[in-house]
């Protein structure tokens, strides 16, 4: 009888979460693959108000382009708006912003963790701080200096803005994954004949490399979906993709093309899904390191 009891109990249990995972990946995905499949219909039909069922059958979409589906979108946004432009300094600001910030980051999380003076300990609460502030309000001091170089709208001040608001971050998590790996490989290294710097990069870069890869990935994310830095410090002829993103919307006094944004949109989350995808079992692993101690 008892064994009956558990059995269904572990039933249920199984039923109950099961149906809880199915719901919240429902909840998580269903916006991204509603806006997916909504991105190859006209306006009318994706955000129509008479009708939501129309998204799903394309009535609007049938009546102008003669399919159920159309590509227009996705022309407009690339083609026509030449979004291609803003993909590649997209490109271009993420590339240097996760490369200099990792370089900073190992050699400073480095310095900090194997570092005995207490003013490590400040310096990473001064970087806490620093990170913990609206980016507004710091990209706002900016601005004087930039205009008075002339200087204001270029991808290289973004660039460094990006890598200013990113480095306490990096120099934080790295910091932590460098306090787990044991001074005594970089001490074993040493007596090997390396130098302190050489022990760094063949001894202890190898062996921490999935925080390097877990660090660099939210490095990213950062200068990739990035829009108010963006927004304020780039010209019009240089903006990134977010920023641009949100002008396809128009504004109060201009009607701007929804369907560009929302083919732009779903375009920009495409390099995301495949650079998860890639880098999965270093994420996990580098995040797992991290949790270990810190």
């Amino acid at each position: 009888m008892s064994s009956s009891v558990a059995e269904r109990r572990s039933k249920g249990l199984i039923w109950f979460t099961t149906s809880f995972v199915v719901l919240w990946i429902l909840i998580a995905a269903g916006p991204f693959l509603w806006t997916v499949w909504g991105s190859f219909k006209v306006q009318p039909d994706f955000f129509s108000k008479t009708d939501w069922t129309n998204a799903i059958y394309g009535v609007m979409t049938q009546a102008e382009t003669g399919s159920a589906f159309t590509g227009a979108g996705y022309f407009g946004a690339w083609v026509e708006q030449d979004f291609w432009r803003n993909s590649l300094n997209t490109a271009i600001v993420v590339f240097f912003t996760v490369i200099i910030s990792l370089t900073l980051g190992t050699l400073g999380g480095y310095a900090l963790a194997r570092s005995g003076f207490r003013y490590a300990f400040w310096l990473l609460m001064l970087a806490l701080v620093f990170r913990a502030m609206p980016h507004i309000t710091l990209v706002s001091g900016y601005l004087l200096p930039f205009f008075e170089w002339n200087v204001w709208g270029k991808l290289s001040t973004t660039i460094i803005v990006l890598v200013a608001i990113n480095q306490p971050f990096t120099l934080w998590m790295l910091h932590s994954f460098f306090l787990n790996i044991p001074k005594d490989m970089d001490e074993s290294a040493m007596v090997d004949g390396c130098t302190r710097f050489q022990a760094f990069r063949y001894v202890i870069i190898p062996v921490m490399w999935p925080g390097v890869i877990t660090t660099g990935l939210f490095s990213f994310l950062l200068a990739y979906n990035d829009f108010a830095i963006g927004a304020v410090l780039l010209s019009s002829e240089n903006q990134t993709m977010v920023p641009k993103i949100a002008s396809f919307l128009g504004t109060i006094r201009e009607t701007g093309d929804v369907m560009f944004a929302v083919g732009a949109a779903v375009s920009a989350l495409i390099p995301l899904f495949f650079l998860v995808l890639f880098f999965q079992r270093q994420i996990v692993s580098g995040l797992t390191a991290g949790a270990v101690k810190g």
